[in-house]
């Protein structure tokens, strides 16, 4: 299991942490003090990143694609996620 976690300057806390198979994403649970409209976006989003490659470009596509839908986050950017992945993935 990689896990870390990220408190924003100024923001709040983005947790993250996931198993991988292959250098992809096999399970992820991301958490923290954060807010995410509309509120079930978090397990959609978990959703898309679940068997992903663990990459700058692969994550950048899905994360912001994602934002890009009609889901807002508060407390937090969308590349502050993509920061706290591959800070987990280096541990």
């Amino acid at each position: 299991m990689y896990s870390a976690e990220l408190k924003i300057p100024g923001g709040k806390l983005i947790r993250v942490k996931f198993s991988k198979r292959e250098d992809k994403i096999s399970d992820i649970m991301i958490s923290g003090d954060f807010f995410l409209h509309p509120e079930d976006g978090i397990e959609e989003l978990e959703r898309r990143l679940t068997g992903t490659k663990i990459d700058l470009k692969t994550l950048k596509d899905i994360i912001r694609n994602f934002f890009s839908e009609e889901y807002v986050l508060i407390g937090a950017k969308p590349d502050d996620i993509i920061r706290v992945i591959l800070l987990a993935k280096k541990a």
